[in-house]
């Protein structure tokens, strides 16, 4: 996981990422009382929603802060710290549900979370996932990427955006057959006037680490004062140009 999470502003400010996560629960068909595993958790909100469906669930999460906030919001549910690529459970899970993490693992480590996720759970067990596909938020990393340039500086692409050609094929040689998989394109809203602005800050980290405050801030009014016209509706409201890329898997 490449980035730290302000799980305050998180859980007030970008709980579109939790709603959205509702549609992709849709996918889960185990029977009632399965073990079901939120990997990813963050601030615990999907976790509820797959209790709620009837499973006994875990959250894992690799971020303290955001443990901390899900156990204090979710205090009957249980969480747990752990690497997307290393976690370990004490039994094995009949389902792992992640919404928005995957493309946050570095492309080198991908294979390695496939097969974790493929040895926690059960012959049978489930995999169901949506995160960012190919061509997520290209306006606003392209508009990033212009603003470095002009300042002689390299933006890196710090995120994991695949196409389903290249994700599925890397999740059946973990020994996960696909049995569902879609790419479409998500606008998703921002709340308030800089919605945008607020967006950078809480998701584009990485690349701004070692800048000075006053350069970071400069990079940004020019992305967003350049994205005017492609990512600001008539009402006032920012958009990013999400697309999502949803799976789901059976262990073999």
């Amino acid at each position: 996981m490449n980035i730290t999470w302000d799980a305050g502003s998180y859980t007030r400010n970008f709980s579109f990422v939790h709603q959205y996560g509702e549609d992709v629960l849709a996918l889960v068909d185990a029977g009632p009382g399965s073990f079901a595993v939120d990997l990813g958790c963050g601030n615990g909100a999907l976790t509820e929603a797959l209790a709620q469906r009837g499973y006994r669930v875990l959250g894992v999460d690799a971020s303290a802060q955001m443990l901390d906030t899900a156990r204090k919001l979710h205090p009957d549910l249980s969480f747990m710290h752990g690497d997307a690529t290393s976690f370990s459970l004490g039994q094995k899970a009949d389902v792992i549900f992640s919404n928005a993490v995957f493309h946050w693992i570095d492309a080198d480590k991908q294979a390695l979370l496939l097969s974790n996720i493929a040895r926690q759970l059960a012959p049978g067990g489930q995999l169901v996932c949506e995160f960012g596909g190919y061509g997520c938020a290209e306006h606003v990393h392209a508009a990033l990427e212009r603003a470095f340039a002009a300042r002689g500086l390299s933006y890196p692409r710090v995120f994991y955006f695949p196409t389903i050609g290249q994700y599925a094929p890397m999740m059946e040689a973990a020994g996960l057959r696909v049995v569902y998989a879609a790419l479409f394109d998500r606008p998703t809203p921002q709340k308030g006037p800089d919605g945008l602005r607020d967006w950078i800050h809480m998701f584009v980290k990485t690349p701004f680490e070692g800048l000075a405050p006053d350069v970071r801030e400069d990079i940004i009014t020019e992305a967003v004062n350049g994205l005017r016209g492609e990512l600001l509706r008539e009402d006032g409201v920012w958009i990013v140009d999400y697309v999502r890329i949803r799976l789901k898997a059976i262990r073999i």
